[in-house]
Parts: structure tokens; sequence; C-alpha cells
């Protein structure tokens, strides 16, 4: 499998603009994708906060996995990383999240209190990958289009001061990755889920990858969606012709990176039904990190 990487020089300057910035908000929102919630946190962001307090929100659960979603916000609390998993559009969103920038900064807005300072908005930076749904989010907490967005990664370039109430104003900045993956898998879950250009990267491995998940979690699905007998995908049958099939299914001849690119965007938008990629116990497991 090819090694996936993305790091243009604009990110580079994100970075340095986020660590900058820092010491202005009492807050970090980091939104991860529900999917891929270990995968799409950005080792950088961790260096940059330090001791700031941070929010994990994980965006797009209408698109996960229920059940594991669950999990992976037990799995957080258990580390003592405060979570939030939520569907941007909701119409509460902006009430739930101010409350839990609230009960996160608890002690220090009660210290503020009972030094006698007059009581302000939180500030609060918005950090996350590419196509994350950063946009979507805050476009929701100001309740107003201030934010561009669209369904592909480097949507957003700089940053900006957003106000969603007397208690909240937020801090928008354009979505990053890190120099370097730690494994060939973080990288293809990040293609995978969006917040890699689909042009960087080889659609094909990309595709098998996604082949192979589904057949492990959600063959039913996979079959009903690519009109497969018994017999095409039956566990024998190697994936690389697995996806040959699939790409004479869909009228594509023997066009499979055109097929690939179909199953990865069906993946992507849902078509398959709600999945996550990962699950907490996939961190222990000694073949994850390779």
């Amino acid at each position: 499998m090819a090694v996936i990487q993305w790091f243009p020089g604009h990110m580079a300057k994100a970075l340095r603009q986020i660590r900058e910035q820092m010491h202005l908000v009492d807050i970090v929102f980091e939104l991860v994708d529900a999917r891929v919630p270990y995968s799409s946190q950005n080792p950088e962001v961790d260096l940059a906060t330090g001791d700031k307090p941070r929010l994990l929100i994980l965006t797009k659960m209408d698109l996960a996995d229920p059940e594991v979603t669950k999990q992976w916000r037990e799995y957080f609390k258990e580390h003592n990383q405060p979570v939030l998993a939520l569907d941007s559009r909701a119409h509460n969103v902006a009430k739930v999240v101010t409350k839990a920038a609230k009960e996160v900064l608890a002690v220090k807005l009660a210290n503020e209190a009972d030094k006698g300072m007059q009581k302000r908005a939180i500030r609060a930076m918005c950090v996350g990958v590419p196509n994350v749904g950063k946009s979507t989010l805050l476009n929701h907490l100001v309740k107003k289009n201030v934010a561009a967005t669209a369904n592909r990664p480097g949507v957003t370039t700089g940053q900006q001061w957003l106000r969603s109430s007397a208690e909240l104003e937020l801090l928008d900045t354009p979505g990053v990755l890190w120099p370097k993956f730690e494994t060939t898998k973080i990288g293809v879950m990040l293609a995978l889920s969006g917040a890699i250009k689909d042009s960087l990267y080889p659609k094909d491995d990309v595709a098998i990858f996604a082949i192979d998940y589904l057949r492990a979690h959600r063959l039913n699905e996979l079959q009903a969606r690519y009109r497969l007998t018994d017999d095409e995908i039956a566990e024998w049958v190697p994936t690389p012709e697995l996806l040959l099939t699939i790409t004479q299914k869909l009228g594509m001849c023997d066009d499979y990176e055109r097929a690939s690119e179909r199953i990865i965007f069906d993946l992507r938008k849902g078509k398959l039904g709600p999945i996550s990629l990962e699950v907490p116990a996939d961190i222990n497991d000694e073949g994850y990190n390779e």
C-alpha cells in the first residue's frame, strides 16, 4: 500500500498561527471525525495546546456507528478528555457546546467570579483536520453562513473571529494535518474520510482498504449496494478481483480507478450505512500501528 502524505505550505503556516494565537483563548475545541476519532486527532494540536483546556468534539456522528461512537465517548472520558458527540446541524447545538465549555472551564470561571472580574464571553479556538466539519459547526453556532462549506478539504484558508452569543466567541482556523503520519493506516483512514485531497492518493489502494473493511464488518451492505452474488463475494475471492467485479457491476468496464472513487464516495457519504472505521480496542492491537 502506498504511503499517503499531505502537508502543503499553508498548513505549516496555519499551525504556526495556531501556536501564536493560543494565548488569546480560554479553551480549544478540537473537532475529529466520529468515524475515525483516533486517526483524525492531530498530534501537532497536542503540542500547540499544551496545558490549555480542550474539548474534543466528534463530528459527523450521523455517518458513524452509534454504538461505536458511544464506545469512543467512554474511552475519552476514561482518559480524562472532555468529549461531545453531536450533529452540527441540530437546532440546540450552540447551547450544548456552550454548556460543555462552561463545564470544562468551571474552575477558571469560578475563580474569575471570586475575584470580582466582569463576566465575559468564553473565547474558543476551533481546530481540526481538513473536511472535518468545522465550518458547518461554526455556521450553526453563529446561526448564519459565515464560514464557507464544501465536501472537500482545504475550503477554510485563514483565521477569523466569530461571535456565537454573549457567552461564546470562536476563532476559526484552517484544517491542518501534520508533516508525517505515524502509520500507513492513518493516511488511508484520513483519505477515506475525506481529509486528504482526492487527487493526492492512489484510489485503488484506498478502495481495497474500504472493501476489506466492509467484507469484515458490513458484508450484507457491500453485497446489496453492488449487487454481488454469494460466489462473487466469497471469502476466497481476492479483494483486487472483487474490485474488478464491482467495476463491471457499476457499468464501468475495466475502469477500476473510477469505480474505486465511487466506492470511496459511497462509504464517505453514508451510502453503505453508518460506519465507524476504528474502535477503541484497535488502539491496543499490535498491528494497528504498523
